[in-house]
């Protein structure tokens, strides 16, 4: 069985992220979808842990193979644990491979039997990111092109509550 992990701050989960998870969801016979501490970003989070991971269960609830978890420590450290071999990484820009291109030499250097595979987004989710959503819905635009049906008002809620 192949199975891969989908990992992220997801805060908050936007269609991007929704559209990369599909896809790996066709691609591998589970995916875990784990919601990840970033610790650049720890001081600037909006939604906390349980918030991420609710709205990642009720944005991938119509996919059978995908599980959400959360995890705070070294990815490679993750994939170690629960015998992953593969990370899914979705990628808006060139700018955005650098980052991740880098990201999974170190994890192959922790853990040599980690492969990364890249999945360019979707032409409609290039400029998409949740730093767009936050702010957008923080100022009281409307989101719902950008954001799961499933928890768009979810997401409203928790950021008009600011």
């Amino acid at each position: 069985m192949k199975t891969a992990i989908c990992p992220g701050s997801f805060d908050p989960v936007t269609n991007g992220h929704i559209d990369v998870i599909e896809r790996a969801s066709k691609l591998f016979d589970e995916v875990y979808v784990v919601a990840m501490t970033n610790y650049q970003k720890a001081g600037s989070m909006t939604f906390t842990e349980e918030e991420r991971v609710d709205l990642l269960k009720k944005s991938t609830s119509h996919l059978g193979n995908v599980k959400v978890d959360t995890f705070s420590g070294l990815l490679a450290d993750y994939a170690t644990a629960h015998d992953i071999h593969i990370i899914v990484k979705g990628l808006r820009a060139v700018s955005d491979f650098e980052n991740e291109f880098q990201q999974s030499i170190a994890n192959k250097h922790i853990n040599e039997d980690l492969e990364t595979v890249f999945l360019p987004c979707s032409a409609d989710n290039m400029y998409l990111s949740s730093s767009f959503v936050k702010q957008l819905g923080q100022l009281g635009g409307d989101i719902s092109d950008f954001v799961p049906e499933a928890v768009c008002e979810d997401i409203i809620k928790r950021l008009r509550k600011e």
